[in-house]
């Protein structure tokens, strides 16, 4: 931000901040969780379904989500508090071997549920919004009523790691899934090559662990220091088509990147023995 210090005007001088008021999202509540899901089902698609019949070696080669659903609903007898109630959709790729020696790729959808409660504030006012809400002139109403104003949900989750996945047999039981390829959204199922089909033999679990951090966010005002608006100071630096190494030469090295304790121990060695040929020079003399 050093470079975004100089105002617009004629003066170079800085103004003097003074008092605005903003309308910006504030974060009533939050939670982080490592969540571990066990032998989750994989609903596989009709070709996926057709390798699984000719083969028993499968392993899942990534996992990545494709959509999530969140809802919120109020918690009775505890104003202000709110059940958030999640499901994510995860993309399975997985290979099996076939005859021959050769791997076949093929796809898959996982459903994840999870729940939590969080303090998301109380609100009595109905909130309209012009780009939104609000209607042409001449335009009827809903004959509905607004909801009273509920807090935002914001849900931040890395891709899956994968921990294991089975063959499994009809007869296996352990499976811990209770959903079908009818209760995939459409936009989801939509996402893979062929159909999702539910299969009455050979099945796929997996066990995934998931990283997230779930927030309840309201908006609100809030009274800042500003100052005028600025306009950057430095100025875009264009490539050099005849010198491809020029602009790798203008950037600053990444020091950051490297870890701090790395360059402390590379350091140390360095100084002991400064110390000890200034120890040998003093017995010399």
């Amino acid at each position: 931000m050093s470079d975004t210090r100089f105002p617009c005007g004629p003066s170079d001088k800085m103004p003097k901040p003074e008092l605005i008021c903003i309308e910006a999202n504030r974060v009533l509540d939050s939670c982080k969780d490592r969540d571990c899901f066990e032998d989750v089902q994989v609903l596989l698609t009709d070709f996926g379904n057709n390798i699984l019949e000719h083969t028993t070696s499968v392993r899942a080669k990534s996992a990545c989500i494709t959509g999530a659903y969140i809802g919120l609903e109020p918690v009775k007898f505890n104003r202000g508090f709110y059940s958030v109630n999640i499901k994510l959709y995860v993309k399975i790729l997985l290979e099996g071997c076939m005859f021959g020696g050769r791997s076949q790729e093929f796809e898959g959808i996982v459903v994840l549920e999870k729940r939590v409660v969080l303090y998301g504030g109380e609100s009595n006012v109905s909130v309209f919004r012009s780009t939104v809400d609000t209607l042409d002139y001449c335009s009827m109403p809903s004959p509905c009523c607004p909801g009273k104003n509920t807090p935002e949900v914001v849900l931040e989750v890395v891709d899956p790691i994968i921990l294991n996945s089975k063959v499994r047999e009809a007869e296996d039981s352990c499976c811990k899934c209770c959903c079908c390829c009818s209760d995939i959204p459409e936009n989801i199922s939509a996402r893979f090559t062929s159909p999702l089909s539910d299969s009455s033999g050979r099945y796929v679990t997996v066990s995934l662990g998931i990283f997230s951090v779930i927030k309840l966010v309201r908006m609100g005002q809030y009274i800042i220091n500003a100052t005028e608006y600025c306009i950057p100071d430095k100025e875009c630096i264009s490539t050099d088509d005849d010198d491809p190494c020029a602009l790798f030469r203008s950037m600053a090295f990444p020091a950051s990147e490297f870890c701090a304790t790395g360059l402390h121990l590379i350091s140390i060695p360095i100084k002991i023995k400064a110390e000890n040929a200034a120890a040998e020079i003093d017995d010399a003399k």
